[in-house]
């Protein structure tokens, strides 16, 4: 993208104040409201990589097409046990549960004013099944192949669709599958305008890329926002959708401006230069809260964040160490300080409100009991080790506490700073030796999280199957088989009684130290009106939002 370009988008903001509110990087001395038309926010996005939904497995991301795109079924934020109709007017299921047949709404557009037909639907569960990027696995877990998606995944006539599973699963998986971001619908006749011919090869046998290199940058959506530029580690900009169906959103535009540190947030905010800060540390939340002008709101989210091991490393390969590292993390101090008011120390990967959520934290700081299980690893004197840490609080506290504590048993720990997309791109490569990190649910399902924490069917580096289990090169077939188990236990207390099962003999055994669960907050400014966080990283919704 030209800077010529997103300028000339900044101009539309009005008053020339606009350029700053979008470059400057620290705010500004005296009080200037941003236009009445706008709302800007304060975020750290740097670990946006494309705006692709077919590709995009981001946090940040996921809240941009959360907002730009549509998708057949949404989650009910108003009860996160359902699941609402979006493009879909009505569903059905067959008694076999193995078909879902969906009828679309009348009358929807692109916002590029195209139609918006079951053939829409059908090409983007094709590309994101033929591309083949780290999110298909939540549609090709269902049997969905390159060769056999299009009969799978078709359009009987303009306005219905149907989707053909290879097992009797449970309904409300498959549903809360399809409310995931790679089920975004994304506009055909668009995108093929852009495909970027390929060659074919052993890992893609495809002679064209689907628009993937175009949708890095561009938009082919139907959401109240379109995305109007993004620039990398500067701003994203919406602008409103005038074709969308649902309810109009109340401003003409969004920016997520990129700001990385809280203190900068809250002062920006304070100063009127941004509309809502989202990356508040406790320090600073107090402060805002102690401003009359100002508010704060906040939403426990399905974000759990963990340091995880890659038993790649022949040391941290050992179980004796994976424990020790569990009693190495001062859970009280972290619970005190760095997370005070923004998250809630949890030791289990199901976040509190999903089904089968194990409420038990089993483990505190205890240098003695690491030692001792270092010793019988054979490591009684420690041993050196790097960590990849995204710099953005409260990561790099946490990893700075880690360091000191697992100093006292003897372990040396390097920590490596980088932005989001460095550590990122580096972690799914599996070239790390410990990572820390965060993890939000694909859809609002246990299996999402117990999935991708125990399934590694595949453990080369080619392996298709890229879940965090795979990026720390860890094998646990035994959980893995009763995870799979539970997706089709029909009674739902059962069903949550093997989630637990799972979580308990995961505690213990596994390469993976969960620490706490995100509570989201935001300060914003009072002239705001329904300003609200959702329970998902991709339920952040801008269009109620309006200005007094």
């Amino acid at each position: 993208m030209m800077m010529s370009k997103i300028n000339r988008n900044v101009r539309l903001l009005a008053a020339g104040a606009a350029l700053t509110l979008l470059m400057a990087s620290a705010p500004s001395a005296s009080f200037a409201a941003t236009p009445k038309d706008t709302l800007v926010e304060g975020f750290a996005i740097d670990d946006i990589i494309t705006m692709d939904p077919g590709e995009a497995y981001e946090l940040s991301t996921a809240e941009i097409t959360g907002n730009t795109y549509s998708l057949l079924i949404r989650l009910d934020v108003a009860d996160t046990t359902k699941v609402k109709g979006d493009l879909a007017e009505s569903w059905t299921v067959s008694d076999d549960h193995l078909t879902y047949t969906f009828k679309l709404k009348s009358g929807l557009k692109f916002a590029s004013g195209n139609p918006i037909t079951a053939e829409d639907v059908a090409w983007s569960f094709e590309r994101a099944v033929k591309l083949d990027k780290s999110p298909a696995f939540i549609l090709t877990q269902f049997g969905l192949t390159g060769d056999n998606v299009t009969e799978k995944a078709k359009a009987t006539d303009p306005s219905t669709f149907t989707f053909t599973v290879d097992k009797p699963y449970a309904p409300s998986f498959v549903l809360n599958c399809l409310t995931s971001t790679v089920a975004n619908v994304v506009d055909k006749k668009l995108v093929l305008d852009h495909v970027k011919a390929v060659t074919p090869s052993a890992d893609y046998k495809y002679d064209n890329d689907f628009g993937n290199e175009w949708l890095k940058t561009g938009y082919a959506g139907s959401g109240a926002y379109k995305l109007r530029e993004w620039r990398a580690n500067e701003a994203v900009v919406l602008e409103r959708n005038d074709n969308y169906y649902g309810e109009k959103p109340k401003l003409a535009r969004i920016i997520y401006r990129y700001m990385k540190e809280s203190s900068a947030q809250r002062l920006a905010l304070e100063n009127g230069d941004i509309d809502i800060a989202r990356n508040l540390e406790p320090g600073d939340l107090d402060a805002v809260l102690k401003n009359p002008e100002l508010a704060s709101t906040s939403a426990p989210k399905g974000t759990v964040y963990y340091i995880s091991l890659n038993t790649k490393n022949a040391n941290l390969a050992k179980p004796e160490v994976q424990e020790a590292f569990k009693y190495l993390v001062d859970y009280d101090a972290i619970g005190k300080t760095l997370i005070k008011g923004i998250g809630e120390i949890r030791q289990t990967f199901e976040p509190k409100g999903v089904l089968g959520a194990l409420e038990e934290n089993p483990f505190t700081l205890d240098v003695a009991k690491a030692k001792e299980l270092l010793a019988k690893a054979g490591l009684k004197d420690g041993f050196s080790v790097t960590m990849d840490t995204r710099n953005i609080e409260p990561v790099t506290g946490i990893a700075q506490s880690i360091q000191q504590t697992l100093g006292q048993a003897g372990i040396k720990l390097e920590i490596i700073p980088g932005d989001g997309k460095q550590t990122l791109t580096k972690y799914r490569a599996r070239n790390h030796d410990i990572y820390i990190g965060n993890w939000g649910m694909d859809y609002w399902d246990p299996n999402s999280n117990a999935e991708t924490f125990t399934t590694n069917p595949d453990n080369s580096d080619e392996g298709k199957t890229k879940t965090l289990a795979w990026r720390n090169t860890f094998l646990t077939p035994d959980l893995d088989k009763e995870t799979r188990a539970a997706l089709f236990e029909a009674d739902a207390d059962k069903r949550a009684a093997m989630y637990q099962d799972v979580q308990k003999k995961f505690l213990h055994n596994s390469p993976f130290v969960l620490i706490f669960q995100q509570i989201e907050v935001a300060g914003y400014r009072k002239d705001l009106k329904d300003f609200k966080l959702g329970p998902s990283f991709d339920t952040n919704f801008v269009s109620p939002i309006s200005k007094e």
